[in-house]
């Protein structure tokens, strides 16, 4: 974490105040995705990491080619302790100021800043949307974050991590999920079982 990162949020009362749910809400996204924009304000991560009357709103890319998923994992020199050792299905990160860019939509400015940064991918994109909105309160790391969950379909398997000495990534087919994320107490065991496992 960086000492003096800033990074969107917006106030859990304002979230959750017609709904409170656990999982994945795939219904009225429209009406979330405006809560946000007209709400969020940025604030030092260290403020808000411990906070749950704060949700740190975290864009969350699922990436499919034909029947496969792309499935990651930290590594040890990896920073996050809470994240290792658990499989992720979700490039993702925070959203920073610096994505306020020429009036763009600032979620979506996120989102692909995140992907490009994570990932090097070689095919093209040929479908990008959000899939749902997810709120997990199993465990403090995820109670304090929100995720924005978009999914990314690409007509090249040719994907991988950047970062390669604290990552290690791969696509796995749909069938074989379940070995890797149906029993993490992560939002990839949200996502397979509430989308993926349903399709």
């Amino acid at each position: 974490m960086l000492k003096n990162e800033k990074v969107l949020v917006v106030a859990s009362k304002i979230i959750f105040a017609e709904e409170h749910w656990q999982g994945l809400k795939r219904d009225n996204l429209d009406r979330y995705l405006d809560l946000i924009n007209k709400n969020f304000q940025f604030k030092l991560r260290s403020e808000v990491e411990d906070d749950p009357s704060w949700q740190q709103i975290i864009p969350y890319i699922v990436f499919n080619f034909q029947d496969k998923y792309f499935l990651y994992r930290y590594l040890e020199k990896a920073g996050e302790d809470r994240l290792k050792k658990d499989y992720h299905l979700g490039v993702a990160g925070h959203i920073n100021p610096i994505d306020i860019k020429n009036g763009e939509r600032i979620l979506e400015t996120a989102a692909m800043r995140e992907w490009q940064e994570e990932v090097e991918y070689k095919g093209n994109l040929l479908e990008k949307k959000l899939i749902g909105v997810l709120n997990d309160e199993r465990r403090l790391v995820e109670q304090v974050h929100l995720g924005l969950i978009y999914l990314f379909r690409g007509d090249s398997p040719e994907i991988s991590v950047k970062e390669k000495d604290v990552l290690e990534g791969r696509l796995v087919e749909l069938k074989n999920l379940a070995k890797y994320v149906g029993d993490v107490s992560n939002w990839a065991q949200i996502v397979y079982k509430e989308y993926l496992a349903v399709k």
